[in-house]
């Protein structure tokens, strides 16, 4: 039987969360269709100078990050041949480009992921360090 404990959330309630990484992964939803789940890598705590980021800003830079890690593809994601004729885009496990704001938004035990369309792929990067939004 699988462990489970309290946690308090922020307004004081409780829920009950699960106890193990592998357990948390297992909420990750099931990306339908033609959509792929991404995640989006953390926003750095500090500027290169050295200076701590605000919160805000963090937070800013994340909500309008161009790069994301993708975790899943749905079962229709590329599929399309006349649309795909040179295959798919991207895959599991590559990092990618897409617009700001693109896809739906959601948090996870704190950590923002996105579902976003097969199409709104821009490009895919080895290195997606030192790439920000211009």
């Amino acid at each position: 039987m699988i462990e489970e404990i309290l946690i308090a959330t922020e307004n004081g309630e409780t829920s009950i969360l699960p106890e193990t990484a592998e357990e948390k992964a297992k909420q990750l939803p099931e990306p339908c269709g033609y959509h792929i789940l991404v995640t989006l890598p953390e926003a750095e705590e500090k500027y290169d100078s050295g200076l701590i980021k605000a919160d805000e800003t963090r937070r800013y830079e994340e909500v309008l990050a161009t790069v994301f890690f993708v975790v899943k593809l749905g079962p229709d994601a590329y599929k399309d041949e006349k649309k795909f004729p040179t295959g798919p885009w991207c895959k599991q496990g590559d990092f990618v480009l897409a617009r700001p704001n693109s896809g739906t938004r959601l948090k996870i035990h704190g950590r923002e992921f996105r579902l976003l369309n097969d199409d709104t792929i821009e490009a895919v990067v080895d290195d997606p360090r030192g790439i920000s939004r211009a």
